[in-house]
């Protein structure tokens, strides 16, 4: 269990919050992690039941239906969940996608999504990589051509979140491809329309409980009011959501770490040899210090910048900045919480070896950590 002794960005009312979901976690979640990991996807009975609880979307205003809450309760699910061991596609929802429509949608549109969002009826997705374009979202090649009151929407998408679940996508795609950046805009695309079509589950290194897939769009045939905000202003809206996208993953990949640390400490306090624990080796204790240092240095910072967000503070520059760190860190301590393990992390019944796999893709998606680093030289 994460120990949330002495953080700063929560109040007591978070932390009631926090009761709930681990609960909701441990009932509905922890019980179905392997088939989860089988399957390559969550059920939408557990989407049902995390919404029921008021875990998805808390942010959203009560006029949706909506809790009308702070980005904290959206944090506090995120630990929770990367402390479970889970994957689920319940952050992109929350944190990305349900702020792209109540920042930018139209009251048709907000009422159209919203309210299922956070019930866990309906299921979102957000599709900006394609095959040939990663970090570089100015190059995107899907179209969506005017034709009459209608767009066409041509194009692939790859690597997208919650897509074999997605009951809409929002897709970046070039309204004007002559435009550069000022062409593209956001387009809601329904996935019951004709000419879309989902592709496989992707086979993944790690994370195998969220279902990301390759997404096509054949000539799907949309109205112009399913452009989210205004027209040619998706870039814009893309930069303006980076921060809280990029603090999500951080807040995520520091609970991770925390529980792969744990998971360390644990096992080398029960696993003997040479007559001792693994434990009472100089080697490990001095490798598990140097981590709990780094942990601790990290919740500190983690907690400066949700506050700096809670408060409408964080730049682009310094949610670049936590993702790079936060990732980073993660990445160093599930592979040295492994390596305490032995053979035994080696081995898919341990959750270290879970662990490990996942983290490795939080130093990608979002913006790897060598654009992180771009980002942030920008600014000095």
């Amino acid at each position: 269990m994460l120990n949330t002794a002495g953080r700063t960005a929560y109040n007591e009312d978070h932390e009631m919050f926090r009761d709930t979901v681990r609960k909701v976690l441990g009932d509905v979640m922890e019980p179905k992690l392997d088939q989860h990991e089988a399957e390559g996807v969550v059920g939408r009975e557990e989407w049902k039941a995390v919404g029921a609880a008021g875990m998805l979307c808390p942010t959203v205003s009560e006029e949706y239906g909506g809790l009308g809450l702070d980005f904290g309760y959206n944090a506090v699910v995120d630990e929770e969940l990367a402390y479970l061991g889970s994957s689920a596609g319940f952050t992109l929802q929350s944190d990305i996608t349900a702020n792209y429509l109540e920042q930018y949608g139209s009251e048709e549109q907000k009422k159209k999504y919203l309210p299922g969002m956070v019930s866990g009826e309906i299921i979102s997705a957000i599709a900006m990589t394609e095959p040939g374009t990663g970090s570089d979202l100015q190059g995107v090649r899907t179209t969506a051509k005017k034709d009459g009151n209608h767009l066409i929407v041509n194009g692939s998408k790859t690597y997208i979140t919650n897509g074999q679940n997605a009951d809409f996508v929002i897709v970046v795609a070039k309204t004007d491809p002559d435009a550069g950046a000022k062409g593209i805009s956001l387009v809601l695309v329904d996935a019951d329309s004709e000419g879309f079509e989902r592709g496989r589950n992707l086979d993944k290194v790690g994370q195998h409980s969220a279902d990301t897939s390759e997404l096509f769009f054949n000539d799907v045939r949309v109205p112009m009011t399913n452009i989210l905000g205004e027209e040619g202003r998706g870039f814009a809206y893309l930069m303006e959501e980076l921060p809280q996208e990029r603090l999500s993953i951080a807040v995520s990949a520091q609970g991770g770490a925390q529980r792969a640390f744990d998971e360390a400490v644990k096992f080398t306090k029960d696993r003997k040899a040479f007559g001792t624990t693994v434990f009472q080796f100089q080697n490990t204790k001095f490798t598990l210090a140097d981590l709990a240092a780094q942990l601790q240095v990290g919740w500190a910072h983690l907690d400066w910048a949700l506050k700096r967000h809670m408060d409408g503070e964080l730049t682009t520059a310094e949610a670049s900045s936590a993702k790079l760190w936060h990732t980073e860190l993660q990445g160093r301590v599930c592979d040295a919480a492994l390596q305490l393990h032995g053979g035994a992390g080696y081995m898919n019944e341990y959750p270290i070896a879970r662990l490990w796999r996942d983290a490795r893709v939080t130093r990608i998606f979002g913006g790897t950590s060598e654009i992180m680093k771009e980002v942030i030289s920008r600014s000095l």
